[in-house]
């Protein structure tokens, strides 16, 4: 902990996927770069992006705060097994939010912050102190697209979720959202994005990439796609594809290059580095890699990811603010890539960008109310 005075917050932050956690990073930084904190974390997200990618001081407390989608794989999701998770976590909700107020109770804590598990509503409710839920979705919104099993299965689970948001002070709402409706205010905020800081020509040099071919970066986040064999890609004497991990693959055709994360990591680079070298990132929809490749000009190729309503939105509103266009799924799988690529390197920029500052506007209204 730092200076015994110092603000105390609690960061509370979803496991689901890569997303909640890369901008709730990006915000505890700008916060951090203002203002000495004691801040816990609070999440079931993978730890080894905190250590990377965090730059101020925080006490880390692993916890399951919410239970999100069940996925199968990058691309598919397991809506039955979705409910049954939802079903056990919600069904111990008041032990959890007892447990939870203790725990706000014993570090002091004044200010919630969450993105987005109901949780930590509820906790702070029961305290007295305040929430702030900073997100682009709302777990209930979420879970409508599956109502008719929640309610056959678990029909307490909605209700809860809508009461206990119905208890925060405020939402940030992100760009790209759904959801909100039961918040008594709600205030919308620019994308919380990673922004790349080393110049292009250092990355590839330090990564061994060619500058002499266009690249594509495969990112498919946490899952990954187990279904895709890169030695199947008709691109390959034209395009070079980027594939990051932290073991690389055995028999790799030549027009592919591997980047281990840990030693993208150690040689001082970050991924939305990489996201910016690139000419186009592969990927499904999901806020972290969009708003990354919104931040650094990066043209993005899509393809679908299963009954998940955050998918319709994205696909509504990235046209006007990043170049991007869609793959079938199975022409994604097949290894049939080049006309996409090629269409996509080639296509204008969006007329307009949209402002990227949203951890730095978020961190000044934290501030503000402390």
């Amino acid at each position: 902990m730092k200076h015994p005075e110092a603000p105390r917050l609690a960061f509370y932050i979803s496991g689901h996927g890569y997303g909640h956690a890369s901008r709730q990073i990006e915000l505890l930084n700008a916060l951090g770069a203002r203002r000495d904190a004691n801040i816990i974390i609070r999440t079931a997200a993978a730890r080894w992006l905190f250590d990377r990618t965090l730059k101020t001081t925080a006490t880390h407390l692993r916890g399951d705060c919410d239970t999100g989608i069940v996925q199968i794989d990058s691309l598919r999701l397991d809506e039955s097994a979705t409910v049954r998770s939802a079903r056990a976590f919600y069904n111990t909700f008041d032990e959890r939010v007892t447990a939870e107020a203790s725990l706000l109770r014993a570090h002091a804590i004044e200010l919630v912050i969450a993105d987005a598990p109901p949780l930590a509503c509820a906790a702070a409710a029961a305290l007295g102190i305040p929430a702030i839920v900073i997100g682009n979705f709302t777990w209930d919104w979420i879970y409508e697209a599956y109502e008719p099993r929640f309610c056959a299965e678990a029909p307490e689970v909605l209700p809860l979720i809508r009461d206990a948001y119905s208890l925060a002070q405020e939402a940030w709402r992100l760009p790209m959202h759904g959801g909100f409706a039961t918040f008594r205010s709600v205030v919308d905020v620019p994308f919380i994005a990673r922004h790349a800081t080393q110049p292009r020509g250092r990355v590839l040099e330090t990564l061994k990439l060619p500058a002499s071919r266009p690249l594509a970066l495969s990112s498919f986040g946490g899952y990954g796609v187990d279904r895709l064999d890169p030695r199947t890609l008709d691109c390959l004497d034209d395009w070079t594809i980027v594939i990051t991990g932290r073991a690389e693959p055995s028999a790799l055709p030549a027009g592919v290059a591997f980047v281990n994360e840990d030693e993208l990591y150690a040689s001082g680079l970050r991924y939305e580095d990489l996201v910016a070298a690139v000419d186009v990132v592969v990927t499904k929809p999901g806020y972290g890699i969009i708003s990354e490749c919104v931040a650094n000009d990066t043209a993005l190729l899509y393809t679908s990811r299963g009954r998940f309503p955050e998918y319709d939105v994205m696909v509504r509103e990235m046209p006007p603010v990043l170049r991007c266009a869609y793959i079938e799924q199975d022409a994604l799988l097949a290894g049939r890539w080049r006309d996409a690529l090629d269409r996509l390197r080639s296509s204008p920029q969006p007329g307009e960008k949209p402002p990227t500052n949203g951890a730095e506007v978020a961190a000044d209204r934290i501030l503000r109310m402390l």
